[in-house]
């Protein structure tokens, strides 16, 4: 992976990552890594047998990672309860 991404960035990618509710396509949204980069990232920042236990929860149907598997009701990037954040920051209103 070739992006500057600094230890926060990092940090908050693998705990979006871990998160059965939040898509790639949130973390793409957001930092501007694809599933493939998040992947990639996961690989290398977690240990061996964390990366497969994070794969298998992903690939199993149990994870809501893909937009495309979620329902209608829970196909949005945050909850509607939740502050405006734009960029992962707070924003002001």
């Amino acid at each position: 992976m070739n992006k500057n991404l600094n230890i926060k960035e990092i940090d908050r990618i693998i705990e979006m990552a871990w998160e059965d509710r939040t898509p790639f396509e949130a973390i793409q949204f957001q930092f501007g890594i694809s599933e493939s980069e998040v992947i990639e990232l996961m690989r290398s920042e977690l240990k061996e047998s964390s990366f497969k236990l994070w794969r298998k929860r992903v690939n199993s149907g149990v994870s809501q990672k893909h937009l495309k598997k979620r329902s209608e009701e829970i196909n949005r990037f945050k909850c509607s309860r939740q502050r405006m954040i734009s960029n992962n920051k707070i924003s002001k209103r």
